[in-house]
């Protein structure tokens, strides 16, 4: 039987166009998801294209489907720590933390990116997940003062080696300042914007959070016009870099029934913080009984495939299924399909080897060490 028309799918009213669809429409976007409830490109060119230009030069995203839960109000504080096991009270105004915001079983509900924009407001830029109608809950149950709303916030991100060069075309030389996961208030040709030094790419990075949607094409064309000396081009997200770099995907590598411990993410969790966390009695508890299961680098081998992986796939060892393979793909740089399973914790030890059932055949992955490149992160903080 003839495979079902994706482009027959409906896209109604009800998934969200971001404020620069209509700008990325003049550069033919070759596919779309949905994130967040709204539009997310894709990609414009082959994957690999756009994985070497991201190395190479500097790439454009719109990544506005990362929406902002704003938190703030006089309990502002304490929703922000009870939401994450990161100590909140170490993060000062204007600094940005890469944080978990974990259930009362200590599974992880969603990794965002958490802005503190004053003492007692809070932005966290989401993966794809209702994470908003977990604050309201914690506020109902905890008799909050709170203020909670998606911002009017619309990320793009520009990303690789000469984003610095774009960045101080558009804000002069003083942006280059901003520090690693700091953030700064900012305007392009009148376009008020958040410009923070972050990003999903283990590159040098920059995220720019529009907050008049309205001004979406008129940033995009600025950005572009910045960048054109330097040969930057509109990019979907790099799988390839990302788990290049060690980076989890919400939704795919790691769910609600998957907790800080077994993700290798314990510098997540601060176990001493004075601050109270909804999911903090859990996680102890798990740190003193010891995890299972854990997620590990994978090497796979054979021929290089030909895309990101379209399901999980299961992971044999001694005859029967002791785990999945959540992501892979194959890497240009280093010729080889990498990925990432979740397995028994004895199984976990570098070197060791399970069949994987690929949808491209029989694999063999043999467990590596996190992440495959730049282990120091080096990259990314570099000046």
């Amino acid at each position: 039987m003839p495979s079902f028309d994706m482009s027959l799918v409906q896209r109604g009213a009800r998934l969200r166009r971001s404020p620069f669809h209509e700008a990325e429409q003049r550069h033919s976007p070759r596919g779309y998801t949905v994130y967040n409830h709204m539009l997310f490109p894709t990609h414009y060119d082959d994957f690999e294209a756009e994985y070497w230009h991201l190395l190479n030069h500097v790439t454009l995203w719109d990544v506005a489907v990362e929406r902002c839960l704003e938190v703030s109000g006089r309990d502002g504080f304490r929703l922000a720590q009870l939401m994450t096991p990161r100590d909140l009270s170490t993060c000062a105004v204007g600094q940005a933390k890469y944080v978990l915001l974990c259930a009362a079983d200590g599974g992880i509900l969603n990794d965002p990116v958490m802005t503190r924009m004053s003492e007692d407001r809070f932005w966290f830029a989401l993966a794809s997940s209702d994470a908003l109608f977990y604050a309201k809950g914690l506020v109902a149950r905890n008799g909050l003062d709170v203020q909670i709303r998606e911002a009017e916030a619309h990320p793009l991100q520009i990303q690789g080696p000469k984003a610095r060069d774009v960045v101080r075309a558009l804000f002069g030389d003083s942006i280059l300042d901003l520090k690693y996961y700091f953030f700064r208030e900012a305007q392009v040709d009148g376009i008020p914007v958040i410009i923070t030094r972050t990003g999903w790419t283990s590159e040098i990075g920059y995220e720019l959070y529009l907050l008049d949607p309205s001004r979406g094409t008129d940033l995009w064309d600025r950005i572009l016009e910045a960048g054109a000396p330097f040969d930057i081009r509109p990019t979907g997200p790099s799988d390839i870099r990302r788990i290049e770099g060690g980076i989890f995907n919400w939704g795919a590598d790691m769910t609600w029934e998957d907790n800080p411990l077994e993700l290798g993410l314990e510098r997540l969790v601060d176990f001493a913080m004075a601050g109270e966390c909804a999911a903090m009695p859990a996680l102890r508890r798990i740190r003193d009984q010891g995890v299972e299961r854990r997620i590990a680098g994978v090497t796979i081998d054979g021929d290089p495939f030909p895309a990101l992986n379209y399901t999980k796939w299961p992971a044999r060892a001694d005859g029967r299924q002791v785990g999945q393979v959540t992501s892979a793909i194959y890497s240009p740089r280093l010729q080889q399909n990498i990925g990432y399973c979740w397995l028994p914790t004895r199984l976990t030890t570098p070197g060791t080897t399970v069949s994987v059932a690929s949808e491209w055949g029989p694999r063999n992955a043999t467990v590596t060490p996190l992440p495959f490149v730049d282990p120091q992160k080096r990259i990314p903080v570099s000046v």
